[in-house]
């Protein structure tokens, strides 16, 4: 690799362009802002938006299989152990043996679990509603379906 200086600059104006054309700058952008509304709306149950998405996850009739869940979650293995830990050490949820398949792993909401997902939901649900208030020309169906195509 050359020596930094030795690099033609990149003009300003090439600077401006990534800044209003960059796909991924703005998603952050958006995704950053969202998950602090959503984190504020979700503190006091105790809950982060990512730790409300995962319970969501789990919240099903038969315990969740691992691999389903990060591919649901887009995480990678070890960033999907490393989410369930304090989660599951607040007894909010279960891992277990598959016992049809011993090196698997599947994941369950305990009653507690339950319960305060369904106390964070009104929340989730009053945050969703003010968005959708505060972006009228915004249409939510059509966003969530651009944002899935891109995921």
């Amino acid at each position: 690799m050359a020596a930094p200086d030795a690099a033609p600059p990149v003009p300003y104006a090439t600077t401006l362009f990534v800044r209003d054309h960059c796909l991924c700058l703005h998603v952050q952008r958006a995704a950053r802002a969202l998950a602090r509304r959503f984190d504020a709306a979700l503190k006091p149950f105790g809950l982060t938006n990512g730790q409300f998405s995962l319970l969501m996850s789990l919240n099903r009739p038969q315990p969740a299989p691992f691999g389903p869940v990060a591919d649901l979650l887009a995480m990678d293995r070890t960033t999907l152990t490393a989410a369930l830990k304090p989660l599951e050490r607040q007894g909010l949820l279960t891992i277990s043996v598959d016992p049809r398949d011993r090196r698997s792993r599947l994941l369950s909401l305990t009653p507690e679990g339950r319960q305060r997902l369904a106390a964070a939901l009104p929340a989730w649900r009053e945050t969703h509603a003010a968005i959708d208030a505060e972006h009228p020309d915004v249409d939510p169906d059509r966003l969530r379906a651009d944002l899935k195509a891109l995921g």
